[in-house]
């Protein structure tokens, strides 16, 4: 029977029961694991950070976390498949490799990394952006991050100056598969020379590799920052960098001339040598004053040819100056010269009669019989005293 107007429908077990399917469907929430921290639940943001007592990443992890950070730890060695199930002690991945497929952000700052093997990510599909900044690598596998085909962001600041040349050759190994990689952050770590591989990365969107110690930028790696196919060029960070504003630096002056947007912090960008040039804006610079001896191919007469000028100009100016002195004092002696000879006739007469002085007493002296020298005793006499009466 159809209920009446204004008589609420009875619904019998209808609410209950979809209540009942909905908790029974939905999955609770995964504990926080221990040492770490869940920040409005596991699926926003998980923090990890123990001091030393954290020396692998927790096993533990909620397998919908998307933001891991771990952070003061001592994980030193980072093993293949550290996050898919792996561990420190050799302990096989998860069955199919995936163990947090919906992680997308890791952050693995100041953790004391030295080592990150081949396959060390594996198991991280969706991962986007991924943080080893302040780690004192001194190992990378070749194939550390072949595991990330979604990674997008990846920042190594002040964590390869420890590794030397081997440790940068292995990073364009690594570098190599990260076709999605938008943004690479290198600053801080000794670079003398941009890595190749990051250049070639075709989608990659923006370079940090401020606080390096890059004396410039080659035609070569100038030509490779360019993109074919209408693909937009990257953007570089390049300040605090020592640049040699010499000739070499010509190709990159006028790149930056006709690209100065493509460097957002150009105008911080100063020469440290040669001493003629020493903290001046590169962007100040022209053409001409970026010169080097043409018997230093590497550049380094710049410094000679640089400064040889503006030294010989300042030696030139100091004999102007010192001549000018000598010319000002011989003209003060000429106005003054009949005061100068009654000065020097005056002193004449005054050194004549202190001699004159000396002289006449001398013969005071001499004609004085009391001065007058007494006279000899006869050998043999006995000398009697005055007072003795004989």
């Amino acid at each position: 029977m159809a209920p009446r107007a204004g008589q609420p429908e009875h619904r019998g077990p209808l609410l209950p029961g979809l209540l009942l399917v909905a908790a029974a469907l939905s999955r609770p929430a995964a504990p926080c694991p221990f040492q770490c921290y869940c920040f409005g639940g596991p699926k926003l943001m998980l923090r990890c950070a123990s001091g030393a007592e954290l020396r692998q990443p927790p096993r533990d992890v909620p397998p919908d976390a998307r933001n891991l950070t771990i952070v003061g730890a001592n994980l030193t060695v980072l093993r293949a498949a550290a996050f898919a199930g792996g561990d420190a002690d050799g302990e096989e991945a998860a069955e199919g490799g995936v163990r947090l497929p919906h992680l997308t952000a890791l952050r693995l700052t100041h953790n004391n990394i030295e080592v990150v093997e081949d396959g060390a990510f594996d198991g991280l599909p969706s991962l986007t952006a991924l943080d080893l900044s302040h780690n004192p690598l001194r190992t990378l596998g070749g194939g550390a991050f072949r595991g990330l085909p979604a990674l997008r962001s990846l920042q190594l600041n002040h964590a390869l100056a420890r590794g030397g040349p081997a440790l940068l050759a292995a990073l364009d190994a690594a570098l190599a598969p990260l076709d999605e990689l938008r943004l690479l952050g290198l600053a801080g770590n000794a670079l003398s020379r941009l890595p190749p591989a990051a250049l070639r990365r075709p989608r990659l969107e923006q370079l940090d590799v401020h606080l390096n110690a890059l004396a410039g930028l080659d035609p070569d790696e100038l030509r490779a920052l360019e993109r074919d196919g209408g693909l937009p060029a990257p953007r570089l960070l390049l300040a605090d960098n020592p640049l040699r504003c010499g000739c070499a630096a010509r190709p990159l002056l006028a790149w930056l001339h006709n690209a100065t947007e493509r460097v957002p912090d150009a105008r911080r960008l100063r020469c440290a040598a040669p001493r003629a040039l020493h903290n001046r804006p590169f962007l100040d610079l022209d053409e001409t004053q970026l010169r080097c001896a043409d018997s230093d191919a590497d550049g380094r007469g710049d410094e000679v040819e640089v400064a040889g000028p503006e030294l010989e100009a300042s030696y030139v100016f100091f004999g102007l100056v010192l001549a000018l002195i000598g010319l000002i004092f011989l003209m003060v002696l000429y106005l003054n010269r009949r005061g100068i000879q009654r000065w020097m006739r005056n002193l004449r007469e005054a050194c004549r009669d202190q001699m004159e002085g000396y002289h006449y007493r001398y013969e005071q002296d001499a004609a004085d019989p009391r001065r007058a020298p007494a006279p000899a005793a006869p050998t043999g006499s006995r000398a009697t005293s005055p007072g003795s009466g004989l």
